[in-house]
């Protein structure tokens, strides 16, 4: 691995672990894992509004049930 590669990826934790503490500070309850999937998703091109409205439904049905 290439010092230029273990820089991005030491600046990609950073960056997940900031916006992890940034998520426990708001109360989101995300993990770890899902934060990381939803930056993914974000970054992929999700509009982060309908992925909010999406997880939000989803705890309401998990809820229901």
């Amino acid at each position: 691995m290439s010092l230029r590669e273990a820089d991005r990826i030491s600046s990609a934790q950073q960056t997940l672990d900031i916006l992890y503490e940034m998520s426990q500070l708001l109360n989101t309850q995300l993990d770890k894992e899902t934060l990381a999937t939803c930056v993914g998703m974000i970054e992929s091109g999700v509009n982060p509004e309908a992925l909010a409205a999406v997880i939000q439904e989803l705890r309401r049905e998990g809820a229901a049930l």
